[in-house]
């Protein structure tokens, strides 16, 4: 998507937008890993599907989702009537890109005795080929309420999937994707940074490699981390996800020092998520003007993935104030 800037030039583009939020009765959405004066200016900061919820609950006819295209697409899927619009519609995924629908089906197809628990970092259609979606946070509930003879495929996140079944021993037929922006992360050098921060925890996100992990303090979802960094007893944290969520916690706690990761190359740039990062305040400014990209779901698609949806909802309630999931009722 190209934004001719120029055009933008001498707006003010955060009056513009909030100009234009009151005239669409839209809501914006921002995930914690958008820029810092994206999330300064939405509605709602947090994770995917906790976004995607308190839109769901809001009177709003219009969504602007700041992050990547699956996180507008579970919107749509959850509120069909709202219209839907994301900055950028080359915000994509690497975890979704690593798990194409053709080839999930037939990986299914193959082991019709498996049902398939799929995170939410997917494509309507592979959501609409799943039996329960899960977060990072609502994953470990949900595993144990499913029998343990039952056969499980669990995609597309090989690393997620590998910290729940060393964390709970359940056997899982794992789909080999990856994020690319937890796998940059360098042990070497976060080791090098453990000396140099002798004492400080290391928060780290379910995405991250086992050899990330296995120096983790606290293991955890988006909004895991951040309480994590709000009640820890210390003043610094070293933080193993996407940076732009220390944004949130300076704010929440500006006496602490939160420190990003660091990737191969001894910093944390190659820890921004480049499809995050393809949304910016002109864009956004354009979505409200002109309500475009839009995203649009087959209506007999969007109910076959919303099932997998409403059975994540079920079996998580218990997951309420531990990470992705809001005190809101299960959709019907």
């Amino acid at each position: 998507m190209t934004v001719q800037t120029q055009d933008l030039q001498g707006l003010d583009l955060r009056a513009e937008i909030d100009r234009l939020r009151k005239e669409r009765n839209a809501v914006i959405l921002a995930h914690y890993y958008q820029k810092a004066e994206i999330q300064d200016l939405a509605d709602f900061v947090g994770d995917s599907l906790d976004l995607s919820r308190k839109a769901q609950a809001t009177d709003a006819d219009v969504i602007a989702f700041c992050g990547v295209r699956f996180m507008a697409e579970t919107a749509k899927i959850l509120s069909p009537e709202k219209i839907v619009v994301l900055p950028d519609m080359d915000a994509g995924c690497s975890l979704e890109d690593s798990c194409p629908p053709e080839q999930f089906a037939a990986f299914r197809a193959a082991h019709p005795d498996h049902i398939a628990l799929t995170y939410i970092n997917c494509s309507t259609e592979v959501k609409a080929l799943s039996d329960v979606i899960v977060t990072s946070s609502s994953a470990e509930k949900i595993l144990s309420q499913i029998p343990p003879e039952q056969k499980i495929i669990f995609g597309p996140d090989k690393n997620l999937g590998g910290y729940l079944a060393r964390k709970t021993g359940r056997d899982m037929l794992l789909w080999p994707g990856v994020c690319i922006v937890h796998e940059a992360f360098s042990e070497t050098e976060l080791l090098k940074l453990q000396i140099a921060h002798p004492g400080a925890p290391i928060a780290a996100h379910p995405e991250c490699p086992p050899y990330i992990l296995d120096h983790a303090d606290y293991v955890g979802s988006t909004s895991g981390i951040l309480a994590f960094a709000d009640s820890m007893p210390g003043d610094t944290l070293i933080v193993a996800t996407e940076p732009h969520i220390i944004h949130q916690m300076q704010k929440a706690a500006p006496a602490k020092t939160f420190i990003g990761a660091p990737g191969a190359d001894g910093n944390c740039n190659c820890n921004i998520c480049p499809y995050m990062a393809l949304n910016t305040l002109e864009k956004l400014y354009i979505a409200l003007r002109d309500l475009t990209p839009r995203v649009e779901i087959e209506e007999g698609l969007r109910l076959r993935a919303k099932k997998s949806l409403d059975a994540m909802l079920a079996m998580a309630s218990g997951t309420v104030g531990l990470g992705d999931l809001g005190p809101l009722k299960v959709s019907q």
